[in-house]
């Protein structure tokens, strides 16, 4: 297994629909809603949904991550709200029960494990019936793209004809980027429902520096491309080129 993850950072769009999912979990009656995050790092997303009242576990083999997790618990005060387990994703099962989580959150996992659909199906088996897979993965596409508009045009063509979207002799850290037929594919076959895909980054990597200085300097570079994200990452043909891709996929009841 590779240890780089490409969810390093997230829009609103993806933060917005953890917080709907949340809601509803604690509408059937979740006074703290169980969360599982599956390779959570060093807690970006443990430690905010602890503060906001879950009960976090966090499956995660980087100890170095995991010091980093409990000392940002530490400074919020949420230490009693988050269980570490230093493991990895494959024994999800040994240390999480089987239909107990409100949310499971694999973001930036599936392009770095060896057998991604045992990954899904182990994710799918620690949902409660009802409860929701949050997945953010690579997305090939926008890898592609990415490298055609920075002008590294062979590493484009390459990287559009190799099946797992990856360049196997360059210095790749992923084992596959995604896309949205596949990423749906994989959800499904773990016995899931996907109600949602969406884009996350879909210009915010390669938005042209000379027009974020330019708007900058009017003050509203982060707003004008937080609302055109929000807005485009639903659009299906630019979600489908975007840097991420995010699923939402729920455990039928």
């Amino acid at each position: 297994m590779r240890t780089e993850s490409s969810a390093g950072h997230t829009s609103a769009a993806v933060r917005t629909v953890l917080e709907a999912e949340l809601r509803a979990a604690r509408d059937r009656g979740a006074k703290q809603p169980s969360v599982v995050d599956v390779g959570g790092g060093s807690g970006s997303w443990a430690v905010p949904l602890a503060s906001q009242g879950c009960l976090v576990t966090v499956v995660e083999p980087n100890l170095d991550a995991l010091a980093t997790l409990e000392r940002r618990a530490a400074e919020v005060g949420v230490v009693d709200r988050i269980t570490v387990v230093a493991d990895d994703c494959d024994a999800l099962g040994e240390h999480v029960r089987p239909a107990s989580a409100d949310l499971v959150l694999a973001h930036g996992l599936l392009e770095v494990v060896d057998d991604p659909q045992a990954v899904a199906a182990a994710l799918a088996q620690a949902t409660a019936p009802g409860g929701a897979v949050s997945v953010l993965v690579a997305n090939r596409y926008g890898a592609v793209l990415h490298r055609a508009l920075t002008g590294r045009l062979g590493e484009a063509r390459r990287l559009l004809a190799e099946p797992d979207g990856v360049l196997t002799h360059d210095s790749e850290t992923l084992l596959r980027r995604m896309d949205t037929d596949g990423l749906r594919r994989m959800l499904t076959g773990a016995g899931l429902d996907v109600v949602l895909i969406q884009g996350d980054g879909v210009v915010s990597d390669i938005v042209p520096g000379a027009a974020a200085e330019v708007s900058a300097q009017l003050g509203s570079v982060e707003h004008e491309l937080a609302e055109f994200e929000a807005e485009a990452a639903a659009v299906p043909p630019l979600r489908d080129i975007a840097g991420r891709l995010h699923a939402l996929a729920r455990r039928p009841a």
